[in-house]
């Protein structure tokens, strides 16, 4: 792995990196972040200014929420999607407003499998009952390699023949070409959080016989086909990301080293950068749970980016600047990204540089911002300076 693009001084959350043809301006990704917003999987006014925002923030990468490759296949029923043609205009409007403002924008394309039909967190985010499945608008449908419930409140799905498993690396390619389209800059793919592929992954939910189950290379078969499909659909200009659950959190589960596996084969196939998340899999996870804590995902990025010599993306309680240049610099990972941090401050990435020691760069802001704070900057700039370091120190102390 190259880090050739880490020269001078310039903090290196704040480095450029390249990835084929695509350059992001910085190591900061907006996470995925599930919004229940979409109107038959259309995007609606509500992603326009939710994803721009992070646009007019100075987000080196922004990521559309989980976005599904078929209507059976959401997590919810108001999930975005690609899996029809009609969907790809919407999600055009908000990818050319990101690039006008100078941003990148990726989506993440997802398969819900055994774990399709749930309510949105302010609901409840408990699984749909069998009638709330049976009556959802669009239809959804739970299917996974074997029939294993993913938890208590969830019905068991059913278990995938290989024509479902053909037709899904088919509508994960259909996707990315609608992605193609809609003019995204990346797409990631979600193999994490005990969705389709994870569930695959898994020995605890995979207990096929098959080429698509038993040892490790049997288990690893379903991922592995949709990325080579992927990776043959989409321009080989652009960057291929995958989130995986770096441990699925149940006992006698996948385990990180079998995710530096995972890895290697990913890359073999031409994903770019691996986004490192855990746990998901099963209500297991509510015993034997990762220990969560700030950075609590860093170490799993982190062996990963060593032993499969491929660029990794950490997240999970990464709060401020100074945080993420200290795991940068360590080589913990190449980016990292944001998402409950990004809500709660849009403009987290144009902060970073005050965070880190460095005066406020407003030219590098959307202008129609930029100017106006730049102007209060020369006739206030020293009242400022005094006002930030006085905070400083009180803070210290």
């Amino acid at each position: 792995m190259s880090s050739d693009q880490l020269t001078g001084e310039t903090p290196f959350l704040l480095r450029p990196l390249t990835l084929r043809g695509r350059t992001l301006p910085n190591r900061i990704v907006i996470s995925p972040m599930c919004q229940h917003a979409a109107e038959n999987g259309e995007a609606s006014d509500w992603h326009l200014v939710h994803l721009g925002k992070f646009a007019l923030g100075g987000a080196g990468l922004i990521l559309t929420e989980s976005t599904a490759v078929a209507a059976e296949a959401r997590i919810g029923i108001r999930d975005l999607g690609l899996w029809s043609d009609a969907q790809v205009a919407p999600l055009k409007r908000v990818v050319d407003f990101v690039h006008a403002q100078g941003g990148l924008i990726g989506v993440q394309l997802a398969h819900a499998g055994r774990k399709a039909g749930s309510h949105a967190l302010w609901d409840g985010g408990s699984a749909f009952t069998d009638d709330e499945l049976a009556t959802a608008p669009g239809g959804l449908r739970r299917f996974g390699p074997s029939a294993i419930a993913a938890g208590p409140e969830w019905s068991a799905p059913g278990e995938m023949d290989e024509a479902d498993m053909a037709g899904a690396i088919g509508q994960f390619a259909a996707a990315t070409r609608r992605a193609v389209a809609a003019g995204f800059d990346a797409i990631e793919l979600h193999f994490g959080h005990g969705y389709l592929v994870a569930s695959f992954l898994s020995p605890v939910s995979n207990r096929r016989d098959d080429g698509y189950g038993g040892d490790r290379a049997g288990r690893m078969r379903l991922g592995l086909e949709i990325a080579a499909s992927v990776r043959a659909n989409w321009p080989d200009d652009r960057p291929l990301f995958c989130r995986i659950s770096a441990v699925d959190g149940a006992e006698d589960g996948w385990d990180v080293a079998d995710s530096v596996v995972f890895a290697r084969e990913l890359k073999r196939l031409g994903v770019d950068v691996v986004d490192v998340s855990s746990g998901g899999l099963t209500e297991e996870t509510r015993r034997i749970a990762v220990p969560r804590g700030l950075g609590f995902q860093v170490g799993f990025a982190d062996r990963i980016r060593r032993e499969a010599d491929i660029f990794t993306q950490t997240v999970g309680m990464i709060v401020d600047a100074p945080q993420a240049e200290d795991l940068l610099r360590a080589g913990s990972a190449d980016l990292v990204a944001i998402g409950r941090e990004a809500l709660n401050d849009p403009y987290w990435p144009r902060r970073a540089r005050e965070q880190l020691g460095l005066r406020p760069d407003y030219a590098g802001w959307p202008v129609r911002h930029g100017a106006w704070l730049d102007k209060r900057e020369q006739h206030m700039g020293a009242v400022l300076d005094e006002r930030r370091a006085a905070l400083r120190k009180r803070y210290e102390t």
